[in-house]
């Protein structure tokens, strides 16, 4: 995947990403801290043509669903590294 970011002045920060299968989409993140999906078509590529606004809580539940793992699993996993550097116990 390919992923660019580009600030826009008084807006935020836009992070544009082009799937391997060519598709591309991008995450608006603006100075407020509100954050947009953004969806673009085979037209201009700099014009989105869908725009679905998100509160934090909504992003951070939409970010939940796209880990590979969860918190939970990816500390645990953490934990059990630390031990095993420090010799099996924890």
């Amino acid at each position: 995947m390919e992923i660019t970011r580009t600030s826009v002045s008084g807006v935020g920060v836009v992070n544009h990403f082009l799937t391997r299968g060519g598709q591309r989409f991008g995450v608006l993140v603006y100075q407020t801290g509100r954050r947009s999906l953004l969806r673009y078509g085979a037209g201009d590529p700099d014009v989105p043509v869908d725009r679905i606004e998100l509160d934090l809580d909504e992003a951070d539940e939409v970010a939940a669903v796209l880990q590979s793992a969860s918190v939970a699993d990816r500390l645990a996993s953490l934990e059990r590294q630390f031990a095993d550097l420090r010799g099996g116990s924890a």
